[in-house]
């Protein structure tokens, strides 16, 4: 279980006050020497000193160490009390962590002085033992909190440099992720420029070219030849301006690929769609109807497009497997949802199965599942049944 950190400043009056509440105890027990001789004021100033000064331990940690040492000197002319001894002792802490390099090399010549002239002058009185004696518990007070300091302040540089490198690390990872990524679009968008579009412009050449032909042998606009013509030049013109788009997208400059004229389709272009499936479904006995339900409003681009390239991929699918018979396009416009329902007479004969089959669906099904929507697909009742539903909320925009 993570334990809850305080702020800096709620920290250090945290501080202050528990250093308040234990010298009040001590001097309400009277735990401080000459306790019978020296009045209360003289052993609590010096304590009071120090915790005011634990409120500023990091913003001013010089002003902090030098008030608090003479206050610390104070008190041991008046009154040793062990609340202002651990207050001046953190006080020497903090100065080396917050403060200045500096300020860590001076308290280590001071502490270390201190405890030198301490320790002489005792052994000098005293003997040998008390000298030893002062030795120690002067370096405890002067010179253990500033190492303490400045091995947590060594740590800590450490650490943030680790935290640095990691962070420069994980920069130049993602710059060399993005290159690759950037490499990989390149060279499937020239991949695409270099096969699958020019095979589109190829085919439109030569659907144009046999119409050509077709209008000097004097052919009318109604025949079927001509019109399977006109839809194959159709479409390999519009999936061409689609494929270069792509083109353009996939390199991100555009690179001279891109048809500025060109604009994502959507639903305002389901019209068009059925009338180039009726027109190609004349041939096998297929027929198209269309039915909207509800205010179709304004449809967000994302859910526009998804729509529209559902709705295209149902209609090839029904121009290819469909039985003769008529599909059923309904769109249900809800306020919260967009409901595409496809269905086309269904032919179940065996050997149907192609290399590569069923990528359609599972194009639909990603599109709408992008969407935070659901889709759905298969025989039911004599007839193959396409089910979408969109949601038509900004969020999906957003999740898109």
């Amino acid at each position: 279980m993570p334990v809850p950190s305080l702020p800096p400043r709620r920290l250090d009056q945290v501080i202050a006050l528990c250093g308040l509440l234990g010298g009040a105890v001590l001097i309400l027990f009277r735990v401080y020497e000459n306790a019978d001789h020296l009045p209360v004021w003289a052993v609590a100033l010096p304590m009071l000193v120090m915790a005011g000064l634990e409120l500023c331990r990091r913003t001013r940690p010089v002003l902090a160490v030098s008030v608090g040492g003479l206050a610390f000197a104070a008190s041991l002319f008046t009154g040793s009390l062990l609340a202002t001894l651990i207050m001046y002792t953190d006080l020497l802490y903090a100065a080396v962590i917050y403060g200045s390099r500096r300020m860590s090399r001076v308290l280590h010549l001071t502490g270390g002085s201190t405890v030198l002239v301490l320790a002489s002058l005792t052994w000098y009185a005293g003997g040998t033992g008390a000298g030893l004696l002062v030795a120690v518990v002067s370096s405890l007070v002067f010179l253990a909190p500033v190492w303490t300091g400045d091995v947590v302040r060594k740590h800590r540089e450490e650490a943030e440099t680790e935290r640095l490198r990691a962070e420069q690390t994980a920069l130049l990872s993602e710059m060399d992720r993005r290159e690759a990524v950037g490499a990989e679009r390149a060279r499937m968008a020239r991949e695409l420029h270099d096969v699958v579009a020019n095979h589109l412009s190829a085919i439109a050449i030569h659907a144009t070219g046999a119409q050509s032909v077709a209008k000097r042998r004097g052919l009318p606009a109604d025949d079927p030849m001509v019109e399977v013509l006109a839809v194959i030049r159709e479409n390999s013109v519009q999936g061409l301006a689609e494929m270069r788009r792509m083109i353009g997208l996939l390199r991100e400059s555009g690179g001279g690929e891109v048809d500025e004229s060109y604009a994502a389709p959507d639903l305002a272009a389901v019209d068009a769609l059925l009338a180039k499936a009726r027109a190609a479904g004349q041939d096998v006995g297929l027929d198209f109807e269309l039915a909207e339900h509800g205010e179709r409003g304004d449809v967000p681009v994302p859910v526009g497009l998804a729509a529209y390239r559902i709705v295209q991929e149902s209609l090839t699918n029904a121009l290819k497997h469909a039985g003769p018979g008529l599909v059923r396009l309904r769109l249900e416009f809800g306020p919260d949802e967009l409901r595409i329902a496809v269905d086309s007479p269904y032919r179940d004969e065996p050997g149907r199965g192609l290399p590569g089959a069923r990528a359609g669906l599972v194009g639909m099904g990603e599109r709408a599942g992008l969407l935070g929507g659901s889709f759905e697909a298969g025989p039911k009742d004599g007839y193959w049944s396409v089910r979408a539903v969109l949601p038509r909320a900004q969020g999906s925009e957003g999740r898109a």
